[in-house]
């Protein structure tokens, strides 16, 4: 049996995406900027494409610019404001459990004289909305939190936030990669300025994403060139791609709420499995029920995760061991760190993430499989 238990890295594409992508590439592969019958053709496509994004998060259509993925999203979304407001300030407000994709550009950011406060997070990953408040100043010009972590699921208070944010008159970026499909996004609703969205996070192709971005935000752009998507993204548009991920989206979101639901009841399975099955065993981040529905991250005390990792995949279950962005890096979880885990811990950290494609079947064969090797890695340890 192949039990893949990794969708926050990336996930298996839909069919209907695949037989749409197809028909572009094979029938409607014009080029949107063309003044022909055939470029008119793909512009529409593109269109409808652009409103199903929208959709998934409430947005009005003509604020979603097209992306290469949710790194790219990220990029544009945080260099873009900060030079464009750079004249009325220089502080940014962020988090320390960010995703690599915005950390490494506050770096940047640094480097190139802003400043950034990374604000500390409890024990269960959740940032502090009194902590925030007090680390505004009249220079602060953007406040970055992601809507969920990529690694321990924590969902973050993003419609206080976008709140504090409104009131103060600062733009408001979500990270809402992990997010879109399992957890409710209405930008209007929490008073999100710009969302950073992935494709293949939601069962889409990769090397497509989108970020999203009221028509109130001054931004500037970080590609240039022939100036698509309104100079703000500049490059031939990747229409079977961008194509399948307007497919992607409009079937997450008819189909959110049993989606949703799904996850959560194999999330749950999966917890009580492994609880009742195998000794000394810790959650990382927060409750079960309290986290996001697809993620669960537990620490096997005495295995060295990624030892786990590979006995797993001997079975044909594949997992992981922590954000697929940095899983080849040395070093620890930056997340795990900051919610304050222990060494030991860190080390033996599992991330399983559900998707929909996941059955019953298939998460009592993981608890099976991770008692035995769990067992066996750790008597092997003792000797």
């Amino acid at each position: 049996m192949e039990v893949y238990l990794d969708n926050s890295a990336t996930t298996r594409v839909r069919k209907e995406v695949i037989e749409k992508m197809v028909e572009v590439l094979e029938k409607e592969y014009g080029n949107p900027s063309s003044l022909h019958l055939k470029g008119y053709q793909a512009e529409k496509l593109m269109k409808e494409a652009r409103e199903n994004v929208a959709k998934l998060i409430n947005g009005d259509t003509e604020g979603i610019v097209f992306t290469s993925g949710g790194t790219e999203s990220n990029n544009l979304a945080l260099i873009g404001v900060a030079e464009s407001l750079r004249k009325k300030g220089n502080h940014i407000i962020s988090s320390t459990i960010e995703h690599p994709s915005v950390l490494n550009v506050l770096k940047y950011l640094e480097e190139n004289g802003f400043e950034v406060t990374y604000l500390d997070v409890d024990k269960t990953g959740k940032v502090d909305i009194e902590n925030l408040k007090r680390t505004i100043t009249d220079k602060t010009i953007l406040i970055s939190i992601m809507a969920v972590n990529n690694e321990i699921g924590t969902i973050e208070p993003i419609q206080e936030i976008g709140e504090v944010a409104k009131e103060r008159d600062i733009i408001f970026h979500v990270d809402a990669i992990q997010a879109v499909g399992k957890i409710n996004i209405d930008v209007k609703k929490q008073n999100l300025d710009m969302v950073s969205l992935s494709s293949h996070k939601i069962h889409g192709p990769k090397g497509v994403g989108a970020l999203y971005i009221d028509r109130s935000v001054k931004i500037r752009p970080i590609i240039f060139g022939g100036g698509q998507e309104k100079n703000l993204r500049s490059g031939t548009e990747n229409m079977p791609g961008i194509v399948g991920f307007g497919v992607a989206s409009k079937l997450a979101k008819e189909n959110f709420h049993g989606n949703v639901s799904k996850l959560m009841i194999l999330k749950k399975r999966l917890y009580q499995g492994i609880v009742s099955e195998i000794k000394d065993v810790h959650l990382n981040g927060p409750n079960v029920e309290e986290g996001a529905p697809h993620i669960l991250n537990i620490s096997f005390a005495g295995v060295r995760g990624e030892v786990l990792l590979h006995a797993l995949e001997e079975k044909g279950i594949y997992v992981s061991t922590g954000s697929a962005c940095s899983s080849k890096k040395k070093g620890q979880s930056h997340v795990l760190k900051a919610i304050g885990l222990k060494e030991d811990l860190i080390e033996s950290a599992i991330r399983f993430s559900i998707g929909i494609f996941n059955t019953e079947e298939e998460i009592d064969y993981t608890i099976s499989v991770l008692k035995e090797k769990v067992n066996f890695l750790r008597k092997y340890k003792r000797r």
